[in-house]
């Protein structure tokens, strides 16, 4: 929730616990660098590369035939000796912590909702991130988590966790029921960034409809996933979707299909347990639950992604992507 930051004792003990799989069906692509938490994944109109970013401010691009490379950092030390080495939050105020990311498929940019510091975008060829925006209306952001760009517009939506708590505060959220969470958009036409949900509580994942007709917004804290109606008779409100999804993190498209992955987890008070994938349609029915706690442990899952038969795994501090074959 990414998701979702965990103080770096409780992401510790999340790494400690995991147990993986030997399956055959399961790959681990370890990540590189001293590096950890692939925590969002985004692919290129070719499909032969994915794209994730990592703890230090990096994002990586993996192709089968050259495994993980740099592709691009938020700040101008992200690539320094610095930034190395990074669990959770530790300097992710100078390294930049990437959340949410995804492609504008018409333009090849890459949209990234960095935690601390702001929403962000990276052109086709790589390189250092340009801020777009780290405020709405004279409002810092506090806490960016979630990320999707419209396929038919190409606006950009995204989510705050908390607009009270920073990323290193996220166990204080939490434990307060924190109800300050936002949905914002970014048109890159008009270059404005608007407010369009708030009293949120957790948003963690966002995934936009592929007709451009709705968002869903997952509620880690609550337990709960949203909708915002982008067009339509219904345009501009939001209803409830479903509640029977634990702790929802990230959430993503499935192509064409009308249905999402959701990544999510048990939220215990000492570490999160339980990880699965799953996915709903979209009334938000659970379709198939995948638990992956043999593959990963009990550790923050923060999203599952669908491409071509494969399922994208991540989480926030793991030390490797997971791939599953459906």
């Amino acid at each position: 929730m990414t998701s979702s930051f965990f103080v770096i004792s409780l992401l510790l003990l999340s790494l400690s616990s995991a147990v993986f799989s030997d399956d055959s069906s399961f790959q681990k692509l370890p990540i590189p660098g001293q590096r950890s938490g692939p925590e969002a994944f985004a692919f290129d109109t070719t499909g032969k590369a994915f794209f994730t970013g990592v703890s230090g401010g990096k994002i990586l691009k993996y192709t089968a035939d050259k495994g993980f490379e740099d592709f691009a950092q938020i700040t101008k030390i992200s690539n320094t000796a610095w930034c190395n080495g990074i669990v959770g939050t530790a300097l992710a105020g100078k390294c930049g912590r990437p959340a949410g990311i995804a492609f504008n498929p018409k333009t090849g940019d890459l949209y990234v909702a960095d935690a601390p510091l702001g929403l962000h975008v990276i052109p086709p060829a790589g390189g250092l991130a340009t801020k777009i925006a780290d405020s709405v209306d004279g409002k810092p952001f506090k806490f960016l988590d979630g990320l999707d760009v419209d396929p038919t517009t190409s606006v950009v939506y995204f989510t705050s966790f908390s607009s009270k708590f920073t990323p290193s505060e996220v166990l204080i959220a939490v434990e307060l029921k924190d109800a300050s969470g936002k949905l914002f958009k970014y048109d890159p036409a008009t270059k404005a960034v608007t407010v369009l949900m708030e009293g949120l509580s957790g948003a963690a994942g966002c995934a936009v409809s592929s007709d451009g007709s709705f968002v869903l917004v997952s509620e880690f804290i609550k337990s709960n996933i949203k909708r915002y109606w982008i067009t339509g008779p219904k345009a501009g409100s939001m209803e409830d979707v479903t509640s029977s999804v634990s702790n929802p993190d990230n959430i993503k498209r499935i192509g064409s299909t009308g249905n999402f992955w959701v990544a999510s987890v048990v939220n215990k008070i000492i570490v999160p347990t339980d990880p699965s994938a799953v996915k709903i349609d979209s009334s938000g029915k659970i379709l198939q639950t995948i638990f992956l706690k043999d593959e990963f442990g009990n550790t923050l899952l923060s999203e599952a992604n669908e491409l071509d038969g494969k399922l994208y795994i991540g989480t926030l501090t793991g030390p490797f992507a997971g791939i599953m074959k459906l």
